[in-house]
């Protein structure tokens, strides 16, 4: 009897534990982030496109109503996302642009930055990125050199959904470092690549990262044809009449794509073991909706950064809304700490925070101060209140709470928090510019 007992306390501890059960097993990733997404597209957002598969995820997960990128535009918050930190810290504080001749064309992510990717990787993790990657042309920028053991996709901002060219005609569409030919619309492929990984790579913990390109232009609906020519004179934005339209089509198209994800990971039996994250890299073009939020992409409003993001993982995060204040950079240290693996460095520290007890068990965050900044105009943000300085608007300051829509300037009735908000957001810009020129 005295075995027995000491046998059946063994298996509570171990069940107790997570060691005794499927959850032994680390759980896999499935990180999902959409381009040019807006606050008010969704229908979980009280948007107006119908995205049933998404609208379940909401259902299911966590819906966020405070979460923000990084950046207002494409590259600076995937550099956050796959870094923690801030991009202006990275060096990546602009979008990295396809034309050659420009100063931004010859940047990307550099080696001395550790991602997501390569942290999971040296833990047995399998990593596959599909999709649109922006963070570097160059061979040395290419996802393979960061950790991800197989690209499929483009490095530029953006391509023709059929035919694969770039904004200045060049064909961009990769297998890890070599360009490939590969016929389909790019929704379809990446959706494609993205359930042929999880399939192959079923039977152990995996880190799957799917930057789509909907609804970024060029604005192609999934029965269009191909615009872009390489060499070729085109619109970039496409050649649709009825752009709003394409629009629509392309949200569609990517949350169908979403769906056959979440179809795959339930035909495996992995969805009690996933953790999968949804989000945008930046608030929308006027072509679509940031709700009653002022701004769109490339500001600083609250329409170019907060954006619709879900967490979700079934008997882990309760079904629910969260008002947390979140930023995209949170999600490495985020993911680190619930695959139970220390963190960086000291000499390549984190910005971002872990949110999984948050998220988890709905432990209250500390408070903190954020920041964004474009080349015209700059934010910092300390609980509700919200600082911005931009030209020829000068410095304002808005109390989020109660006036969401940032249409009550504060400032002049709260002169101290002003200054106090001010001096925060000179000193950060001091430091991650000094970090930035000594990388």
């Amino acid at each position: 009897m005295k075995r027995f007992a000491l046998v059946m306390l063994l298996l509570i501890s171990l069940v107790s534990s997570g060691l005794g059960n499927n959850s032994q097993r680390p759980p896999n990733f499935v990180i999902i982030m959409a381009d040019d997404l807006g606050y008010g597209d969704l229908s979980c957002y009280d948007g107006w496109i119908q995205t049933p598969h998404l609208d379940r995820l909401s259902r299911e997960g966590l819906r966020l109503t405070d979460f923000h990128s990084n950046g207002s535009v494409c590259s600076p918050t995937r550099a956050a996302l796959v870094t923690g930190r801030y991009q202006q810290r990275v060096g990546i504080p602009r979008v990295i642009v396809a034309k050659t001749d420009a100063a931004e064309h010859r940047n990307g992510l550099g080696k001395s930055e550790r991602t997501f990717a390569e942290a999971l990787a040296k833990h047995g993790y399998a990593t596959g990125i599909f999709g649109k990657w922006h963070l570097g042309y160059y061979p040395q920028f290419n996802p393979i050199q960061h950790g991800f053991q197989i690209f499929r996709g483009y490095v530029s901002g953006n391509v023709d959904f059929f035919s694969h060219i770039d904004q200045v005609g060049n064909a961009d569409w990769w297998h890890n470092d070599q360009k490939v030919d590969e016929d389909g619309y790019v929704t379809h492929l990446i959706t494609q690549h993205a359930v042929t990984f999880i399939e192959q790579n079923h039977a152990h913990p995996f880190c799957l990262y799917v930057p789509h390109e909907a609804p970024h232009y060029p604005y192609q609906g999934p029965n269009d044809s191909a615009d872009r020519t390489v060499g070729g004179k085109f619109p970039n934005h496409g050649s649709r009449s009825d752009k709003k339209e394409a629009y629509r089509e392309m949200v569609v198209e990517m949350d169908k794509g979403i769906g056959e994800i979440l179809a795959t990971l339930r035909r495996h039996g992995l969805d009690r073991n996933t953790f999968v994250f949804f989000c945008s890299d930046n608030g929308a073009t006027r072509l679509g909706s940031n709700g009653s939020l002022r701004g769109h992409k490339g500001s600083v409003w609250e329409g170019g950064h907060r954006v619709p993001a879900i967490a979700w993982w079934p008997d882990q995060i309760e079904a629910g809304v969260s008002s947390t204040l979140a930023m995209t950079m949170d999600l490495m240290p985020t993911l680190l700490a619930l695959a139970g693996i220390e963190g960086h460095p000291e000499d390549n520290a984190f910005d971002g925070i872990d949110l999984s007890a948050n998220w988890l068990t709905r432990q209250p965050l500390e408070p903190r101060i954020l920041f964004w900044g474009t080349d015209k105009a700059k934010a910092v943000r300390r609980g509700n209140w919200k600082l911005v300085k931009s030209q020829p608007a000068g410095t304002q300051l808005f109390r989020l709470d109660t006036d969401l829509t940032e249409s009550q300037d504060l400032s002049p009735q709260h002169p101290e928090r002003v200054a106090t908000l001010q001096r925060a957001l000179e000193n950060w810009s001091k430091e991650v510019n000094a970090a930035s020129l000594g990388r």
